[in-house]
């Protein structure tokens, strides 16, 4: 059979339940074999849209996420999803036809792009061995959490092989703690802690982490929060401050710089989670644990770093406490604290008018109105701390945000995987005009499949963040501000429900 026949096939057999992409003439027959064995293709109609809409996938359901694009201008298209795949550490699989020949107007020097873009890349290298070397690429995405490039060039994609045998989907690496005199280090310093944090990021989140986190809490009085991405792990834990740094509740960010020792699992502890390095206490003491050990005080000095899956090295760290146990600052007080220092208890002065709506109390309510076991989804924007910071989501898996790259764009793409992953439950996907404008082909996307999804534009008719920026330097605005558009318009013609609201009431 033709190798691209067999490359399908293979795909299936690593149980790929679902491919994002745009079809060319350079992945035509592959996508046409993955779907004749049961993989559902999903056609984006870019092809950034096809890649963030595989990593948002792999992020709401926890599964190796694959697009596929077509070879030069379809890679290229994809870069910026790429990028923020990587950088993120996805698990993601992307199959990029490739033109080898120099002279080819097509041609595009692919391994250089994926190392510029911080993607592993991979090749098949011959029509013997490209069933292979599709299914380490696809192993090495499940055990490192890496996106992969791997680029099938046409000639090998037209040649012949036989039918691939005896694939089975890749298995993530085995869950291993930490050195063990690491981890007797750690435990020493949670005991004489009394005022520990427990800050979980997403490496937490992929690590399936919440209840040896919550144990080892329980076991030491500390207190819980987690960065951004991670949003949602300790969702109902009465010990819980939510995230950490610029979204961080006026007692979440008192509560977090006053502990004497905070404990890092699977967070990067960069500026953002620290609140550009003002988060955590200057005589606060700072572990962090992380599998990849070039994480490790990549951002900040820290006392000591562990290299081991955040799970495994909570359940470690209980062991090595045995029976000793501390209240910590755990106490009623600060329960009540907690209980009520959230950000929908803080009170705002409400400049809803004229048309307007306060993002803030738009959000609120829209938290109270939308069901309790949503996905949210978030672009990049001035209007991006909302959402998170006034609506809750169930888990660690709900929030999906794809921010790691800083580009606005994304998040319409991001809530359509996240709505195929998971359509037991409603999708909010909240935008910023900006962002919106610039995803626009994936509003057809949205109208054709149908998604149990509700998009919220906010929209100010600005790029916001320049605006609050610049304006003190008495800077003219003419470039960051635009007239109104009617998105709720725009999507009509293309077959959804849309409303321009203006009030609450």
């Amino acid at each position: 059979m033709r190798v691209a026949e067999a490359l399908g096939r293979a795909v299936a057999q690593l149980g790929v339940r679902d491919c994002f992409g745009l079809v060319g003439s350079g992945n035509f027959h592959l996508v046409n074999a993955m779907r004749a064995r049961g993989v559902r293709f999903v056609a984006a109609r870019h092809e950034t849209g096809a890649v963030t809409m595989a990593d948002a996938y792999a992020r709401a359901s926890g599964r190796l996420g694959v697009a596929t694009v077509h070879q030069g201008p379809g890679l290229t298209n994809a870069l910026t999803g790429l990028v923020e795949a990587a950088k993120s550490r996805t698990p993601l699989l992307f199959l990029a036809a490739e033109a080898t020949a120099p002279l080819s107007n097509f041609f595009l020097d692919e391994e250089r792009l994926a190392a510029a873009g911080g993607a592993v890349h991979r090749r098949a290298t011959s029509p013997s061995t490209a069933v292979d070397e599709l299914a380490d690429a696809a192993r090495t995405a499940v055990r490192e959490r890496r996106t992969v490039l791997v680029s099938l060039p046409l000639e090998v994609q037209a040649a012949g092989c036989d039918a691939p045998e005896g694939l089975a989907p890749p298995e993530p690496s085995p869950a291993r703690p930490a050195a063990a005199a690491d981890v007797e280090r750690l435990a020493t310093m949670l005991a004489a802690a009394e005022r520990p944090l427990l800050l979980a990021g997403r490496g937490a989140v992929l690590a399936h982490a919440r209840e040896p986190l919550e144990r080892l809490a329980d076991q030491t009085g500390a207190l819980l929060a987690t960065s951004a991405v991670a949003a949602g792990l300790f969702a109902g834990n009465p010990w819980n401050l939510g995230i950490s740094g610029g979204f961080a509740s006026p007692l979440a960010a008192e509560l977090i710089e006053s502990s004497d020792l905070v404990v890092a699992f699977g967070a990067s502890l960069n500026m953002w989670t620290t609140r550009r390095g003002h988060g955590i206490g200057t005589a606060a003491r700072v572990a962090q644990v992380d599998l990849d050990a070039a994480a490790l005080g990549a951002h900040r000095p820290i006392d000591l770093g562990l290299e081991g899956d955040c799970g495994a090295t909570a359940r470690a760290l209980q062991a090595a406490l045995g029976t000793r146990r501390s209240t910590g600052w755990r106490g009623d007080e600060i329960a009540e604290r907690i209980r009520h220092g959230g950000w929908r208890e803080q009170p705002f002065d409400d400049v809803s008018g004229d048309g307007r709506i306060d993002p803030r109390a738009l959000t609120v309510a829209l938290h109270g109105l939308l069901p309790e076991e949503r996905t949210l989804a978030v672009d990049s924007g001035h209007f991006m701390g909302w959402p998170p910071m006034y609506m809750d989501v169930p888990d660690g898996g709900s929030f999906v945000f794809t921010q790691s790259f800083m580009s606005i764009g994304l998040g319409l793409a991001t809530g359509i995987g996240a709505a195929i992953a998971r359509p037991d439950r409603l999708t909010v996907i909240a935008l910023g005009d900006g962002g919106a404008l610039m995803s626009l082909p994936e509003l057809e996307t949205l109208g054709r499949l149908h998604p149990d999804a509700l998009v919220v534009i906010y929209n100010d008719a600005s790029y916001a963040a320049e605006v609050h920026h610049f304006t003190p330097e008495g800077a003219p605005m003419d470039t960051v501000k635009f007239p109104e558009t009617d998105f709720a318009g725009l999507a009509r013609t293309l077959g959804l429900e849309a409303a321009t609201v203006r009030g609450l009431a």
